[in-house]
């Protein structure tokens, strides 16, 4: 059952813990198209809960969504608050968004919020040792969405910011993809996790440490 946020006169107030909550909206979760409800479903317990607390949603539990032949279950939080509804459909989030989301009015102060939040939601990060030369490890930090414009809206903000380039390209059949590779996804990672006192997926946070230290190591065999 959908949770009912008491307080209809919810109003926007901009934080690191609120922009991040919208980032994960905007890659995982979903407007209804009454006007209402949102929806935010996760294989990931820990963000369910992340974006609970983040958007103060104090009185609404927890469920979970049964999905495909298996009824595998995921877990969910879905709760009503019109006037947040409106307020989010003026800085850019629309129902049905997955393809035609565009840019968005995030706050310049709290824009990496916003990212990690995107990042944690539908990014990733990832690494592999190229054949193509000789004990050459890479890595890349990665953007998905099936809307190009709202991955080229990510792309100048970001370079405008930390004058990083990345790139985009296909993803599969029907999605983009915008990646950061080695040096670019460092100096990417530690504008999003620039505290440890921010929320933000321990899973991801952790492996991205991991393939930082593969890195560190492999340098280091190679200086010596």
């Amino acid at each position: 059952m959908r949770g009912n946020q008491k307080n209809e006169n919810y109003k926007i107030k901009w934080s690191p813990k609120f922009a991040y909550a919208i980032g994960l909206l905007t890659t995982d979760g979903n407007l209804y198209k009454d006007g209402r409800h949102f929806d935010f479903t996760s294989t990931d317990i820990q963000l369910v809960k992340s974006f609970k607390k983040c958007m103060n949603l104090t009185g609404v539990k927890i469920g979970v969504k049964c999905s495909g032949s298996t009824q595998k279950r995921y877990p969910r939080i879905q709760f009503s608050n019109v006037k947040l509804y409106r307020e989010l459909l003026k800085i850019g989030l629309t129902p049905n968004k997955s393809k035609i989301i565009n840019k968005l009015k995030i706050p310049n102060k709290y824009f990496f919020d916003f990212l990690r939040g995107c990042f944690d939601g539908d990014g990733t990060i990832y690494s592999f040792w190229d054949p193509r030369w000789r004990s050459s490890f890479m890595f890349y930090i990665a953007f998905s969405s099936a809307s190009i414009d709202f991955l080229n809206w990510l792309q100048e903000k970001i370079k405008k910011f930390c004058n990083l380039k990345g790139s985009i390209g296909l993803n599969g059949k029907n999605t983009y993809i915008l990646k950061y590779a080695k040096t670019e996804s460092t100096v990417l990672f530690n504008k999003m996790f620039y505290s440890k006192d921010i929320t933000f997926s321990q899973r991801k946070y952790k492996k991205a440490q991991k393939i930082f230290q593969i890195n560190t190591n492999h340098n280091r065999e190679i200086n010596y």
